[in-house]
């Protein structure tokens, strides 16, 4: 018999602006949701922290010493890194989770490409963006690219913590079925009558009849806390930041890691599923490219001169 932890009736909207009249027409609505809030403050949180990390010689080996970014080499890429997160991700969510399994909704409404507001976004999606962000940023002010995704690195967990915090707020990306003593039994908030409640529709939940695992809190204690604890101590201690690619390299292995044993407890995306085989899903497949480019890095930052070539004196004479 299932047992289940009463959900936190949370209302998804921190706020609402109420509608604006204006004559016969009327504006709004205008909720301003925990996980638009989470994309806020972990912006925020990480830019600072950021901040905090190139402010500290003695974590770099670059020339005397200093960061190899400044602070405004930083501002300029938060910008950029906020623009890549929000087109990478809408625009990875519609690639990789919309147009190969649905492609008649694209087809029939194009504009819902654009519409972020009613959800859809990918975290590798995202970071495809980021990694344009920071590409463009480090031609434009002359920067090393890994010494730039490694600030991100150490930062991206941050994010990725309130992120998923944010979807368990929302009751959304639960988990699959569990008789474990902690499962939650995840309703569904109705912005329209504003309360929480329990309904089928056309004989399909909208919300978990059953007890399921928290899925959202796994990510954020594996993707979040840990894998910011693992890079904090690696970049503090053992002064990674003087291996350039490394922090990157731990971040993409971490996440993709802690991404593929969640997904064994995620319940997939309704329209997908799983996929050929039955035991991946999409979250495992598109990780699987990360652990690759982040092994590389790995291996690369501990050769030396981290695996640049270094001129044959020999022949050139």
């Amino acid at each position: 018999m299932f047992v289940a932890i009463p959900f936190p009736e949370i209302d998804p909207a921190v706020f609402t602006i109420p509608a604006l009249a204006l004559g016969d027409f009327s504006i709004g609505p205008f909720p301003l949701r925990w996980y638009a809030l989470a994309y806020i403050v972990g912006l925020l949180l990480a830019w600072r922290y950021a901040s905090y990390l190139i402010s500290k010689d003695r974590l770099w080996s670059g020339a005397n010493g200093k960061s190899p970014v400044s602070r405004d080499d930083l501002d300029d890429f938060v910008f950029w890194a906020m623009m890549g997160v929000l087109i990478g991700g809408r625009l990875g969510y519609i690639l990789f989770y919309q147009l190969p399994f649905e492609p008649d909704r694209i087809f029939s409404d194009p504009l819902m490409i654009f519409k972020m507001w009613e959800g859809g976004m990918s975290f590798h999606g995202g970071l495809i963006g980021v990694a344009f962000a920071m590409a463009y940023t480090a031609q434009q002010r002359g920067l090393s690219l890994l010494s730039l995704s490694d600030i991100g690195a150490a930062t991206a967990p941050i994010a990725l913590f309130l992120g998923r915090i944010a979807n368990f707020i929302n009751g959304e990306l639960y988990g699959r079925p569990t008789d474990a003593p902690w499962g939650i039994r995840f309703p569904v908030f109705d912005f329209n009558i504003h309360k929480w409640f329990y309904q089928d529709a056309l004989g399909a939940p909208l919300g978990s009849k059953v007890p399921v695992h928290p899925s959202q809190l796994y990510e954020a204690a594996l993707e979040g806390f840990l894998l910011f604890t693992i890079i904090s101590v690696a970049v503090w201690k053992f002064k990674i930041y003087r291996k350039p690619g490394l922090a990157t390299g731990i971040f993409l292995v971490g996440y993709a890691s802690a991404r593929t044993i969640v997904e064994n407890f995620r319940e997939p995306d309704a329209h997908i599923g799983f996929l050929p085989g039955g035991f991946l899903t999409m979250g495992m497949l598109l990780s699987l490219p990360m652990v690759i480019g982040g092994l590389y890095l790995i291996r690369r930052s501990f050769k030396p001169n981290g695996g640049k070539r270094t001129p044959n004196t020999e022949s050139a004479n």
